[in-house]
């Protein structure tokens, strides 16, 4: 009689990193050919675990580089004792954990959540790393999503017709730490939600259908994420992670040779100890140039490679793409192709990234960040400033959004001229820009008119500094108007609903004399007068907007 594992065979399909276009690693999926094994897997752990160590022994055989994921319910490891042949799979695989992601997938209904933390804290502890899949598409409690604080979140694509739901996930994720995917990819508008949802990774049918065979090829198309969803600091590192190419410290220069011939994409082997930290770094030219020259393969071939290596240059998971290039800079010159390792918090290598994809999507954001900006003032518009508010919202945070425009300036412009009119305009940008504190986004929407948007507490100073500064244009006095709308979270339900409020506010601030400045909470009726004709004894700013 057949065994049941007769009847599996294992599909590959690529996790395509949306940044680089490049596979980031390789989902196995079983595909029985008769009977109901998965479902006969969800009810037994032991079933299951003995199906993902089947998926490694697949992997194996295709003698593919690329980290792989696993899938595994819950139940499963919440059995402690079900992923014994996993764990044996791997080593026999010659696999180091950290190349292998578990995929976590539903039902969590009756799971003991402590004996699921706890088999997920050991496998960590490993080195493997943790996915949490079928988000929103399965029943995984929001607490335990965040108990389980995982490397990955893979969402469910039917998700991306609910765009709040997934910027609450992304913003889960960058509070976690973790990367988001998109699964069930299979036409470009759903990848070009996935991008402006802020995922970095993705896989579906549009990219490349699962096969026997591992991909050669994936097809991605040519998306930009845009300046809204880079942070100003920076897009972060594990946007352009690709997968290392993995060896003991121990291995020979002939087996480096091997991998690496065998491999043409392989741009660099990192030698690793047993705990998987890079000791040496092995740069594809350099490496191959010695054993080719005369006596080369003689001398070198049964010796260690790491004679051969260089000091890796390492960054943590958390580093902006900027400083990668400052270790890049303040290294040898002679190694500016290098790879470098990105390291998670134990120091072990979870991937390395390359200069090219660096420089061409900074190159990128830098590009569109110009085009979005105001060619009087080289302040960015509203769409920059929008997009802030909006996260912020998502990120349930309390925020004041101000308007700024100069009374009159129609006529300052009829009676001084364009030219001081301009001139202007550019003195109150940079003055917005100095008195602006790190939390504060300083936006020129067009003609007279600036976007504010700051923490409560800091938004003081800054209408001071403006409102008191006396502003001429060609010799006439000038004066400023500010209307502030602060949003408590929930208060409004996105960047729309903060416009609208502040807009009556702005006509409040307009029809005072002077400098004036008017300030309104969203969602509630009336509004304070801080400056201008009529405006109420001045009280603590900071008490004014928190209280």
């Amino acid at each position: 009689m057949p065994s049941w594992t007769d009847t599996v065979r294992f599909a590959f399909q690529p996790v395509v990193n949306l940044t680089t276009g490049g596979v980031a690693a390789l989902e196995i999926l079983a595909r029985p050919e008769a009977g109901d094994v998965l479902a006969q897997a969800r009810r037994d752990p032991e079933l299951d675990g003995r199906l993902a160590a089947l998926a490694i022994r697949a992997a194996a055989h295709k003698e593919t580089l690329l980290p792989l994921h696993v899938n595994v319910f819950a139940g499963t490891l919440a059995d402690l004792g079900g992923l014994a042949a996993l764990r044996e799979a791997v080593r026999e695989a010659g696999r180091l954990p950290w190349e292998v992601t578990i995929d976590i997938g539903p039902p969590y209904t009756h799971v003991p959540q402590h004996a699921l933390l706890e088999t997920v804290t050991a496998l960590r502890g490993e080195g493997f790393r943790i996915c949490a899949d079928g988000v929103g598409d399965g029943d995984v409690p929001l607490r335990l999503l965040t108990d389980l604080a995982p490397e990955l979140m893979k969402l469910d694509v039917s998700l991306l017709t609910r765009p709040a739901a997934v910027r609450a996930m992304r913003t889960l994720c960058e509070q976690l730490g973790a990367l988001l995917s998109v699964e069930g990819v299979e036409t470009e508008a759903q990848c070009a939600a996935a991008v402006s949802a802020g995922a970095q990774l993705a896989q579906g049918e549009l990219f490349a259908p699962p096969a026997r065979l591992p991909s050669a090829d994936v097809y991605v198309p040519a998306l930009s994420p845009g300046v809204a969803s880079t942070p100003r600091s920076g897009p972060s590192v594990r946007q352009f992670v690709r997968p290392a190419a993995l060896l003991p410290a121990t291995a020979s220069a002939g087996r480096v040779r091997a991998l690496l011939t065998g491999s043409p994409d392989v741009s660099g082997v990192l030698l690793v100890d047993p705990s998987g930290i890079p000791v040496r770094s092995v740069h594809r030219s350099r490496f191959l140039l010695s054993l080719s020259g005369r006596y080369g393969h003689a001398l070198y071939a049964d010796r260690p490679a790491a004679k051969l290596g260089d000091p890796p240059r390492t960054v943590g998971v958390d580093a902006t793409a900027w400083e990668v290039l400052d270790v890049v800079a303040d290294g040898e010159r002679d190694r500016t192709s290098d790879d470098v390792a990105v390291v998670d918090r134990y120091g072990r290598c979870v991937g390395v990234v390359r200069l090219a994809d660096l420089v061409r999507a900074l190159a990128e954001s830098r590009v569109e960040e110009a085009a979005g900006l105001n060619p009087l003032t080289r302040l960015p518009g509203s769409d920059a400033i929008t997009g802030e508010v909006d996260r912020r919202i998502a990120d349930g945070r309390m925020f004041a959004l101000s308007w700024l425009d100069v009374d009159h300036f129609k006529q300052v412009n009829d009676g001084a001229g364009f030219a001081a009119g301009d001139e202007l305009i550019r003195s109150v940008g940079r003055a917005l820009q100095n008195a602006a504190s790190g939390a504060t986004h300083v936006g020129h929407i067009g003609g007279d008119d600036f976007l504010v948007l700051a923490d409560p507490d800091t938004l003081g100073p800054l209408a001071t500094s403006v409102l008191d500064t006396p502003w001429s244009a060609g010799g006439r006095t000038v004066t400023l108007s500010l209307a502030t709308v602060l949003c408590a979270p929930g208060s409004v339900a996105d960047h729309r609903q903060a416009a609208a409020c502040l807009a009556p506010l702005k006509q409040a601030a307009k029809a005072l004399n002077g400098a004036s400045w008017v300030l309104g909470r969203a969602g509630l009726p009336g509004h304070e007068i801080r400056r201008g004709s009529g405006a109420a004894p001045a009280q603590p700013f900071g008490q004014t907007l928190t209280g």
